[in-house]
Parts: structure tokens; C-alpha cells; sequence
């Protein structure tokens, strides 16, 4: 776990876009409705990681949970004496090519231990961000889903979903985040009707604003746990005309505002992995 750690601190240094984040705190946090957009795989490197409604499942240092796309769930996030610190993958549909996959989302949430050799991938995976060109992301994160399998983990493959309307839909809204793309617009680039849209996004248990709030304040959310960006900035970057506007939607889905968040964390987002020194 510490050539782990290792490599995460040399590699996250770099001023670069990176196929993983890094999650930290020095105090609780303790967030509700985080919506998952994407299979989500999370190593704990230090502290603990609680799941659900009433902390269900606790996950600490050297475990890992695999997560599938879903509304939303509970989290706290729980530094050791120190600080929590989490190393995040997120995967995509081209990811899981060529696996054969499981029936989609058979288990809440896939569990399990870190070893020496998903802990070795891990390490390749974290330091070919260094080279790698980010067309070849998808092939090592393949590699990934086939260690846990190698490991026995066949659930992950569980993880991921059918390729909904509304996964098209945030795909959409992910790339246009500071546009307020119409219903009209997005019609037009799936080509249907909008009572077709509405009709098919109904039976997914979703409607189009829905989808947009979880777009924007999930990014939010993640901005805020991984850049010493302005609170005022982020609201912008996610779409928002103003910070009060994005700080009162910010509170009422995930219970706390942004400034709150940022109370948990380090003012030198560098500063978090002295710790590991």
C-alpha cells in the first residue's frame, strides 16, 4: 500500500490530466445524495469509507469498493488520526469491452481487499499516467476489471448499466456544462420527438432537469474535493449564474453547502500527501 500511496503523490503532482482522482479530508465529511454517474472503483488509503442510509458498509485503509452507476448514496468519508485519503477510477461503457458481463447492477456495490497484485496494477495504472496518451486509458482500465476478476471479483463486471437515454443525456451535459442545453437541442442530437424523450426517460425513473441537477452539482461536487478552485468559479464551471443559486442547490441534495466542504479539506491541495512522507 505505501508503493502505492508513492506513486499516487509522484504522479498527482503533475500538472496534467489524469485518468483517477485523489479524495481527501482532515475532518468528516459526511455527504448525502452523492450520485454515482459512472462505475466508480475506490481504494481507501488511509482512514475509512462508510456507505449508506445508516453506514451499512465501512470500508478502511487497503479495501476497495466498486460501485455501479445509481441515483444516489450516502457517504462519509472518516480521516484515521491524520487525514482520509482515497484514490478514485471512474470507468466508461468502451471500458468493459470484451468481458463478458454480468447481469446489470445484481449488487449494490462491489467489496473486497486490496492484494499485492490488484496493488501492482494499480501502480502501472497510476504511473502510465506520466506517458500515456489518453487513448490508451481504456485499455488499462480493461486491464484493471480483469485483475478483479483474476482475483475472483467477477461482480464487478455487474457495475455497469445498459447505455440509457439519460446516460446519453449527462454524457451530453458534461461536455456543454456551462450551456443550458434545451430540450429542443437535446432531441435534436438523439434524434427523436420530445414526447419519445420524455416517455423513455419516465421509464427509467428520470425526467431532463433531474438529470442536469445530478450533472452539475455531481461536478461540483467533485471539483471541490479535487481543486483549490474558487467556490464562485466552480459554480460557474457548472453552469451556474450565481454562487448563491449553486450554493443553495449544493445544500438542499448533498446537506451541506460548498464552504462547509471545503472546511474538511486542506487550503494547499499538495499539502495532503506530506502526510505520506
Amino acid at each position: 500500500m505505501e508503493n502505492l500511496i508513492q506513486a499516487v503523490k509522484r504522479v498527482n503532482s503533475v500538472d496534467k490530466p489524469l485518468p483517477f482522482s485523489i479524495y481527501s479530508s482532515v475532518k468528516e465529511q459526511h455527504i448525502l445524495n452523492v450520485p454515482i454517474i459512472k462505475p466508480l472503483l475506490i481504494i481507501v488509503l488511509s482512514g475509512k469509507k462508510e456507505l449508506g442510509k445508516n453506514s451499512e458498509f465501512i470500508c478502511h485503509a487497503g479495501d476497495f469498493v466498486f460501485l455501479p452507476d445509481s441515483p444516489s448514496i450516502n457517504m462519509r468519508n472518516i480521516p484515521n488520526e491524520d487525514v482520509y485519503f482515497a484514490l478514485l477510477i471512474e470507468f466508461a461503457h468502451e471500458d468493459f469491452n470484451g468481458l463478458e458481463l454480468g447481469k446489470p447492477k445484481t449488487q449494490d456495490f462491489c467489496t473486497g481487499k486490496s492484494t499485492h497484485l490488484l496493488n501492482q496494477c494499480l501502480i502501472q495504472f497510476v504511473e502510465s499516467a506520466l506517458w500515456a496518451h489518453e487513448s490508451i486509458w481504456s485499455a488499462r482500465k480493461n486491464e484493471l476489471l480483469r485483475v478483479l476478476c483474476l482475483m475472483g471479483y467477477r461482480e464487478s463486471l455487474s457495475m455497469i448499466g445498459a447505455d440509457s437515454i439519460s446516460y446519453q443525456i449527462n454524457e451530453m451535459l458534461q461536455q456543454n456544462l456551462n450551456q443550458d442545453l434545451t430540450i429542443d437541442m437535446i432531441c435534436d442530437s438523439l434524434a427523436m420527438s420530445e414526447s419519445t424523450l420524455r416517455r423513455k426517460l419516465k421509464s427509467e425513473g428520470t425526467g431532463i432537469q433531474e438529470i442536469k441537477d445530478k450533472a452539475k452539482l455531481g461536478t461540483g461536487l467533485h471539483l471541490l474535493q479535487t481543486t483549490a478552485f474558487s467556490i464562485g468559479l466552480v459554480a460557474e464551471m457548472c453552469g451556474y449564474q450565481s454562487q448563491s443559486r449553486f450554493t443553495e442547490r449544493f445544500k438542499n441534495r448533498f446537506g451541506l453547502t460548498p464552504s462547509e466542504l471545503r472546511k474538511t479539506k486542506m487550503t494547499d491541495s499538495g499539502e495532503i500527501l506530506t502526510y505520506f512522507d
